[in-house]
């Protein structure tokens, strides 16, 4: 596995959960347009807006998994516990003026997985408010944003426009998921080749599957809603890391 680090800054995200995004110099019109959904996901008994709240195949809260009962070797960072696969890139993403780890950025040839842990209320769903606020942020920007029914339910697909390095116009393209468990609430953010059509090819099947092994282990620390629940190095990679 190759280990890396970057200093994340107040630029790198809009929000506290919003989402980083791909960069594509592609023309905004070549891009897959997103069918707009009339519901916006306001509707959660809609068969177009499945919030799964059940998690059946993950990602997992620590009390509903036993990570004794077999052999896989895991990282622990602390609030999160990452399954990792064969010839897997990370980067950890350093908020610049805590130092604290914010998120892990997953690589796999030229596509992306982002992951957050933010904090939850103990009752009651937020996942459809934050694809409201998501959907509305990203059309201010002038872009498209929908939600629809994917494998792990809801989902959020954005296309926002934007410049490349030679100032020519493109856009950033993404597919958001979001899973809630007891006081948490884990954001995957898929970008790159992955996140564009209609489903997943074999990458983006392999980083959905990494992103539903995740465990949370979330502490006692009374959090607001929406905060980041920061990570922290696992032992075995700072130590890879000095040598």
């Amino acid at each position: 596995m190759i280990f890396g680090r970057r200093k994340r800054t107040d630029d790198d995200v809009e929000e506290e959960i919003e989402l980083e995004e791909d960069e594509s110099t592609e023309d905004p019109e070549d891009a897959e347009p997103v069918e707009e959904d009339e519901d916006s996901g306001e509707d959660d008994s809609d068969d177009a807006y499945r919030v799964n709240l059940e998690r059946e195949d993950g990602p997992f809260d620590i009390d509903e998994v036993d990570l004794d009962a077999d052999d896989v070797t895991r990282l622990d960072f602390g609030s999160l516990i990452v399954t990792p696969f064969e010839n897997m890139q990370m980067q950890i993403q350093i908020d610049q003026d805590t130092g604290e780890v914010q998120s892990l950025l997953v690589v796999r040839d030229n596509n992306a997985l982002e992951v957050a842990l933010f904090a939850a209320p103990s009752t009651g769903e937020m996942i459809s408010q934050i694809h409201q606020e998501m959907i509305e942020g990203t059309t201010a920007q002038g872009g498209q944003a929908a939600v629809t029914d994917g494998p792990l339910g809801a989902e959020l697909h954005r296309v926002v426009p934007m410049n490349g390095p030679d100032n020519q116009p493109g856009y950033h393209v993404s597919r958001s998921w979001l899973a809630q468990g007891p006081r948490w609430l884990l954001r995957g953010v898929l970008m790159g080749d992955a996140a564009v059509g209609e489903s997943l090819d074999s990458t983006g099947q392999l980083l959905m599957e990494f992103f539903c092994n995740l465990v949370v282990r979330r502490d006692d620390r009374p959090r607001v809603p929406g905060d980041v629940i920061p990570l922290k190095v696992p032992d075995e990679l700072q130590q890879g890391e000095e040598s």
